[in-house]
């Protein structure tokens, strides 16, 4: 069995959008967890989740935040694992995702976070695919296969 996908929400919230994620995953036949862990509510939850990723067969972290997105930098600080984060909108926050787009991609030297679109659920997924097919050969081989049947309207 391959590497995991550790998908961490800050909120019970977010799950629409990244149900994206776990579709997409499960697509290509990629175990994957979900976790809701706030960097601000809870932050010794997400500790513990991410400081144990790499042992508990996790290879890519997909985190995804809105408004101020603590979350996905939070988790680069903590693991040494890629790190893909996603901001997302709020329903409270008048900037649309565009104030946690700002937070995840300013992160700051040595601490990096793969960003994707505003709420770019399905981005973030394939990138974790691609990622794990750097030493899963049978998973690059299916992500090659499906982007072969892609048409251009398709990617947007």
């Amino acid at each position: 069995m391959g590497k995991k996908v550790l998908i961490v929400m800050g909120s019970e919230s977010d799950q629409p959008v990244l149900q994206g994620v776990a579709d997409t995953l499960a697509k290509f036949g990629v175990e994957h967890e979900w976790w809701r862990a706030s960097a601000h509510r809870n932050l010794a939850k997400v500790q513990e989740l991410v400081t144990g990723a790499r042992d508990n067969g996790f290879g890519v972290v997909i985190a995804a935040a809105g408004m101020a997105a603590a979350l996905p930098g939070v988790c680069a600080a903590l693991t040494t694992l890629p790190v893909i984060g996603i901001p997302l909108t709020s329903s409270s926050s008048p900037l649309q995702g565009v104030d946690a787009l700002h937070s995840i991609v300013q992160m700051p030297p040595g601490f990096p976070v793969a960003t994707v679109a505003i709420d770019g659920a399905r981005n973030a997924a394939l990138l974790a695919v691609q990622i794990l097919g750097i030493e899963d050969q049978a998973l690059a081989e299916k992500i090659a296969a499906e982007r072969a049947t892609w048409e251009p309207k398709q990617i947007a």
